[in-house]
């Protein structure tokens, strides 16, 4: 599965379970401790409302503070799907894959802003299933892709804060059970 296609299909299985949110279930906590589901989807609003603005060559300082309130407003679906499509679209330009961007760091390779967007909307699909009780399993092919990509790399990211350290799993277990445990969740 090429890039592309892997972060269209992370979308939407995160899109699947954002929509399938019942209005007393915003308040839920995730397996991300310090986020109710509210904050989980707030958090994949904001990254998407910077991928537009990346791409098109903006810098961090450029962008500023923009995005740093409440993105979600009082019809948080509406945010997602909104912030969703521009960011969606901005990865379907030409070439999009082929720039530099500008983040917090530095500047990257736009094809590794992809895998990490890609990587982040992936495990939240499964953050936001277990924590409103939906489906969790994602998509066999897109975890495959995932799981080669975050073991490619999680040794870069053994001194970060981005994930817990990783759980156990059965040496034998299937590509989205290794996919979740190396990134510290619980299966």
């Amino acid at each position: 599965m090429d890039l592309i296609q892997a972060h269209g299909l992370a979308m939407t299985e995160f899109d699947r379970r954002v929509r399938a949110i019942a209005p007393e279930q915003w308040v839920l906590g995730t397996p991300c401790r310090e986020w109710s589901v509210r904050d989980l989807v707030g958090h994949l609003v904001y990254e998407q409302l910077w991928a537009p603005e990346l791409l098109a060559g903006c810098t961090v300082k450029q962008v500023g503070d923009r995005f740093d309130h409440d993105n979600l407003g009082d019809d948080p679906l509406v945010s997602w799907v909104v912030a969703a499509a521009a960011a969606r679209e901005a990865w379907l330009e030409p070439d999009a894959l082929s720039k530099s961007v500008s983040v917090s760091w530095g500047s990257i390779d736009a094809e590794e802003y992809c895998w990490q967007m890609t990587t982040d909307l992936a495990v939240h699909a499964w953050d936001l299933a277990r924590s409103i009780g939906a489906d969790e399993r994602l998509d066999p092919d897109l975890a495959s892709t995932v799981l080669a990509y975050v073991e490619r790399n999680i040794g870069e990211w053994g001194e970060t804060s981005m994930f817990d350290s990783p759980v156990p799993v059965a040496p034998d277990a299937d590509a989205q059970t290794r996919l979740i445990g190396l990134l510290g969740r619980k299966p």
